[in-house]
This record gives structure tokens, sequence and C-alpha cells, in this order.
């Protein structure tokens, strides 16, 4: 039997409760979790954590392989090798394969697991775990404070295409035995084999930093997969929160008013021009938001609407346009119904984490700040002008 073994503790510094923070949508662990669910080569999967939250979050995942387990407080602290829990595991529980995945390399698929297992499966093979190749020029300091290169010579530098460059442990998977680990005490023994993997899988997140990179990266990942976005004919939105900031701005007289961004108005105009039925479905009731539709000539502009997925749904039999084919933006909680039954659906950076759960695609703006330009032109490139409806 082959064991997937996800060790999350809660008492992270760096990033307080990192493994269920929320990262393009979805907790943290959930990524690496589904890519061993999505594994043919893995039997179970056992998350080991001493988290109280992190257990109640990761039992709403009802994924079928899954078992949440505790681990001790002595294998959860700073200081505490991985190992530790590793061998509390085996001692526990009976498994001939262990694969050690890390839930700081969200970036990690099912295809890179697959092709770990059959390395492992080669003969003679005792251990087997993740890299990315490294093209870098590495240099060490001698104890006079003289450095020298240790990859290649710098009289006859390579070109990049022709350098081998070196391996780097990105921490993402580890397999091994059962009886190698308990013997060894260790994740890796006995003939070692390596696995590359992509090289943006290079990161892992222990900083701040290192959460808006991957971030930044798994998202054009999900943009360049152009299969998840359907054919797009009805491009809708919320108005506060999306179009604007969100914020509500008064007069000394107690008018209203609200900002609005140029770039959202040219995103509209291009996708009318696409055939693309184009609308706001807001919950406000103000006369200037529809003046703001009346401007951008929108197709249509819904105000004061409580239940914006049964709108949604309405519109769609009106202008006979299924709900797969409807891009729906919103930015708070009683967007959630609506934008997880369209057929692609969207929130703001800032949106509630509720919202970010069942999105598709997570901007990279914050709303009020060119939201609608930029999901725009995720698939307007791929849409010709003058397209029928």
């Amino acid at each position: 039997m082959t064991a997937a073994f996800i060790p999350v503790r809660g008492g992270s510094k760096s990033i307080p409760l990192k493994n269920i923070k929320i990262f393009n949508g979805k907790p943290l662990v959930y990524w690496t979790i589904k890519a061993a669910q999505d594994c043919v080569g893995i039997d179970k999967i056992y998350i080991a954590t001493d988290s109280e939250q992190i257990k109640a979050c990761v039992s709403q995942f009802s994924f079928p392989k899954v078992e949440v387990i505790s681990r001790s407080p002595d294998s959860a602290t700073d200081t505490a090798a991985t190992e530790l829990a590793m061998l509390e595991f085996a001692s526990k529980y009976d498994f001939d394969t262990i694969v050690l995945i890390q839930a700081t390399s969200p970036l990690l698929t099912e295809k890179d697991l697959d092709r770990g297992m059959e390395v492992y499966r080669e003969p003679g093979v005792d251990s087997v775990l993740s890299v990315v190749r490294q093209k870098r020029f590495c240099w060490g300091k001698s104890g006079e404070g003289y450095v020298q290169p240790l990859n290649y010579d710098y009289r006859e530098r390579p070109r990049r295409q022709e350098f081998e460059g070196f391996l780097v442990e990105n921490g993402a998977f580890y397999i091994t035995g059962r009886k190698g680990l308990l013997d060894s005490g260790c994740r890796l023994s006995g003939q070692i084999k390596a696995v590359e993997m992509s090289e943006d899988t290079y990161y892992e997140i222990d900083e701040p930093g290192d959460w808006l990179i991957l971030e930044k990266l798994m998202r054009q990942r999900r943009i360049d997969k152009h299969g998840n976005i359907p054919d797009i004919k009805m491009f809708l939105t919320d108005c506060d929160g999306c179009l604007t900031d969100g914020g509500m701005y008064y007069t000394e007289s107690g008018d209203e008013f609200k900002k609005f961004n140029t770039k959202d108005g040219m995103a509209f105009e291009l996708l009318k021009k696409r055939g693309i039925v184009t609308g706001i479905v807001t919950g406000e009731n103000r006369s200037l938001v529809r003046k703001r539709a009346q401007k951008l000539q929108l197709d249509i502009c819904e105000s004061g609407i409580k239940d914006k997925l049964n709108c949604i749904q309405n519109l769609c039999r009106e202008y006979g346009i299924s709900m797969q084919n409807v891009l729906y933006i919103g930015d708070d909680i009683n967007d959630r119904e609506a934008i997880a039954a369209v057929g692609y659906g969207c929130c703001t950076a800032d949106a509630c984490d509720e919202v970010k759960a069942v999105a598709d695609y997570i901007s990279e703006k914050k709303g009020g700040d060119g939201v609608i330009r930029e999901i725009a032109e995720l698939f307007l490139k791929n849409v010709p002008l003058f397209s029928s409806r």
C-alpha cells in the first residue's frame, strides 16, 4: 500500500496558519491534497496535524482517499525535523511505500507524482526526490575570503543552452519504503533517483514574499489552460467592489459619488465589438449605477437584485444563452452562488475568502483598479471581432 503523508502544523510564525490560508481560491493545503488524490499510484492520504482548525478545514474537502490524523506536539515545533512526524506515523500505521508531500509546494501536480512513482518502481531504486534544474554559476569562498567557481570554468563560460547546471531540492515530494525509513530514520536512503519538475516549482512558501510569487505563478498556470475558460457569450459584473473600490463618498451636501476606472469602460467596448452581451447585476438600487451602465451602453443593468443567481438564470433564458457561457465577477458573499454557478466565475483580489473559495479566477487587481479589463483580456485575444451571439 502506498501512503501519501502530508504534515501540516498550526504553529507557523512567518505566516500564521498558512496551511489553511486561502491561496488562489482554496486553502493552501488543498492543492497538494488534490495532486495526491488524483495520482493513481497513491492509495491513501494521511494529513497529520496538531491543529483542530486544520482538521476541520481538511474534513470539508471530502476527498475520498483522505484521513486526518493527529501528530504529537513534539513533532510540530519550529525545530522538529519532518522525519520525527514520519517516524511517528510509521510506528502506528501499516504501509509499504510513503510519499512525503509538503503543503508548501502548491504547484505540485498529479503528473509530477505519477512520474515519481514510475521512477520509484524502477529496479534498484530505494528512494526518489523532486528537484528543479538551476542553470546558475555557483561560487564558493575559501577561509581567506577568496572565491572560486564550483560548477564551471569562468575562463570558458558556457552558453545557457549548453550548460547542464545543477539539481536543487524543491521540497515538493519524497518517496521511500517503510523499512528504509525505519532503518535509516531519514526520508531518503539507499539508491536515490530524482524527478525533475518545472522551473517555477523552485519556490516553497516559507515567507510572505514566497506566497506572492507562487500565487502569481499558479494564476498564470490557470490562465494558460484556455480549456478552462468556456466560450463566453455574456459578461456580467457586480458594481460596488468590482467596478468601484467599494467606497462610499459623499459631498458636504450629502450627494453620493463613486469612482469608476476608464480601463473598465474600454473593456466593455471591446467586449461589445465581439458580440458579447454585457451588463451589471447589483444589489444596489441607485440612479448613479444606471447612469454609468447607460454611458457604457451596456445591454443589461439589473439593480436592487437580492437573488443574483436567479436574475442571471432569467437573463440566460431571455437571451437564449447557457449558464456555461456566462462570466460573472463579484467580490462579496452575496455573489458567491452566482460565481459558483456560471461557466466562469471570477472575483477581485480583495474579495472575501468565501467568494475566493469558489472562483475560477481571482484577479490580480482590486476592485476599481481595472478588474474588468484584466479579466476581459484573459479571453478577448481568442475572440474574433464582430462574432455573432
